[in-house]
C-alpha cells in the first residue's frame, strides 16, 4: 500500500489527524503554554473577576470584565493552535541533489588524470538589484532561498526563518509568523487586563471595610498572586512584543538581526515602516509548498550496472571457480567415454581411422537402443570449500582410466602412421 507524505517525512515533525496538523519535534511544551494561560486566567474568573459582576450596576456592566477574560482567553489559544499546527514554510527536499550544477575538473595524481567533483555552495541571486549570496543545504539538497534558514531543531528548511520557539513548539517563518506576533501581542493584553482588574478589586475592598491596602491583600490574596504574575509575565511578552514591533518596522526577523548586526550588511528588504507592516499583515500568505496528505510517487529505480569483465578480474586466477569448471568438463568428457565401452565399435572409435582419416563417432541413438548396456558410473562429490564456492571431487573407476588410456595410445600410434 502506497505511504502518505507525513508518514515517510525525513523532518522531526509530528503530524498528527493523519497529516492535517504538524508540530515540532518539541510540541510537548504546549502544554506548559497552555497551562501558563488557562490556570491564571481560572484564578481570575473565580476569585475576582466574580466578585466584580455587581460592582458596575449601570446595564450590567460587571458581567463584561468575565466574558472578555474568557473570550480573550479563547482567542490566544486559537492564535496558539494556528501557529503550532501549521506549516511555517518549509522548503520541500530534492530526492537527489543538482546533477546539472556538477562539474569536473581533471588533476593528475600518480601520472594519471582524476576527475574532481566540483559543486559550487554559493550562489548569486539579485534582490531588489542588490546581489544576495544564497547557499546549498547539504541535508535538504536545494539551494536556499533568500531568508530561508536551516531549523537545527525541526531538521528543515523554513521560508523567511525568524526563529524555533520551544513554547510553541514550532519554527516561526512565513506563513505562520503573522499569527505569532499577534498570539504574543494578544498574551501582553491579557495581562494587562488582568492586572489591572485584580487591582481594581483591591481598590474596592478598601473603599469599603478594609481600609488599608494590607487589609485588602489579606481578603483577596488570589488578586496580589494574579498581580505579581501578570507583571512578571509582562517583562517576557511585552519585552517580545516591543522587540517585533521593531523587526517588523525595520522588515527584519530575528535570525538576520543576530546574525548580520555585526557585519553592518545593508537591509536589501526594508520598503519603509508602512510598506513592511502592510506585508506582514497585509500580504496573503502564501499556500504551503508540502501536500502532506498526498501519496508518495515511487522513483523507478536505476537499474545497477553489472561489469562482467570486473567479476573476472577479481576471480583471482586458478581459483576453485576455474577448478569447479576444469572438473565439470574432464567429468563430462569421461562419462562420453564411458558410455561407449561395451560396443564393439569402441576400439574402431579410439585406435582406427575411417577413409578420410577422422575418427569414427557412435551415434547417440544407438545408446538408447540397447537399454542392457552396463555403464560404468562416474561418482561426483560436491563440496563447499572454506571460501564459499563450490569444488569438485570425481571418483573415476578404474575401468573408465583404461579406455582413457587406451584412447590416448591409440590417438599416439595413429599420429605416428601418419609421419
Amino acid at each position: 500500500m502506497a505511504k502518505r507524505v507525513y508518514q515517510v517525512w525525513k523532518g522531526n515533525n509530528k503530524f498528527i489527524f493523519e497529516g492535517r496538523l504538524i508540530f515540532g519535534p518539541d510540541a510537548r511544551s504546549l502544554f506548559i503554554t497552555v497551562s501558563l494561560i488557562i490556570v491564571p486566567v481560572i484564578i481570575f474568573c473565580v476569585f475576582v473577576a466574580r466578585h466584580l459582576l455587581h460592582r458596575f450596576p449601570a446595564y450590567n456592566a460587571g458581567y463584561a470584565v468575565l466574558v472578555v477574560a474568557i473570550a480573550f482567553t479563547i482567542h490566544i489559544l486559537l492564535l496558539l493552535l494556528v501557529t503550532s499546527a501549521r506549516d511555517p514554510g518549509i522548503v520541500p527536499r530534492a530526492s537527489r541533489p543538482f546533477e546539472e550544477e556538477f562539474s569536473y575538473d581533471t588533476s593528475e595524481v600518480g601520472g594519471r588524470h582524476t576527475p574532481n567533483l566540483q559543486f559550487p555552495r554559493i550562489k548569486e541571486v539579485m534582490v531588489n538589484g542588490i546581489p544576495v549570496k544564497v547557499k546549498y543545504c547539504e541535508t535538504c539538497m536545494v539551494y536556499r532561498p533568500p531568508r530561508c534558514s536551516h531549523c537545527s531543531v525541526c531538521n528543515n528548511c523554513v521560508e523567511r526563518f525568524d526563529h524555533h520557539c520551544p513554547w510553541v513548539g514550532q519554527c516561526i517563518g512565513q506563513r505562520n509568523y503573522r499569527y505569532f506576533f499577534l498570539f504574543v501581542s494578544s498574551s501582553t493584553l491579557l495581562c494587562i487586563y488582568v492586572f489591572a482588574m485584580s487591582a481594581l478589586y483591591i481598590k474596592f475592598l478598601m473603599d469599603e471595610d478594609y481600609p488599608t491596602v494590607w487589609k485588602a491583600m489579606k481578603k483577596s490574596p488570589a488578586s496580589v498572586i494574579l498581580m505579581i504574575y501578570c507583571f512578571i509575565s509582562l517583562w517576557f511578552v511585552g519585552g517580545l512584543t516591543g522587540f517585533h514591533l521593531y523587526l517588523i518596522g525595520s522588515n527584519q526577523t530575528t535570525n538576520e538581526n543576530f546574525r548580520y548586526r555585526a557585519d553592518n550588511r545593508p537591509n536589501v528588504y526594508d520598503r519603509g515602516c508602512l510598506n513592511n507592516f502592510l506585508e506582514v499583515f497585509c500580504s496573503k500568505i502564501k499556500p504551503s509548498r508540502n501536500n502532506f496528505r498526498a501519496y508518495v510517487q515511487e522513483e523507478a529505480a536505476r537499474p545497477a550496472r553489472i561489469s562482467h569483465a570486473r567479476e573476472v578480474e577479481d576471480e583471482p586466477a586458478g581459483g576453485p571457480r576455474a577448478k569447479v569448471e576444469d572438473d565439470l568438463e574432464l567429468g563430462g568428457d569421461l562419462l562420453k567415454i564411458s558410455q561407449r565401452r561395451n560396443y564393439e565399435e569402441v576400439n574402431e572409435e579410439m585406435g582406427g581411422r575411417n577413409s578420410n582419416g577422422m575418427h569414427s563417432v557412435l551415434p547417440e541413438s544407438e545408446l538408447a537402443a540397447n537399454p542392457n548396456t552396463q555403464v560404468p558410473v562416474i561418482r561426483g562429490e560436491v563440496r563447499n570449500s572454506s571460501w564459499g564456492r563450490r569444488s569438485g571431487k570425481w571418483d573415476i573407476s578404474p575401468e573408465v582410466l583404461a579406455i582413457s588410456s587406451s584412447a590416448t595410445d591409440g590417438g599416439g600410434s595413429s599420429q605416428k602412421d601418419a609421419h
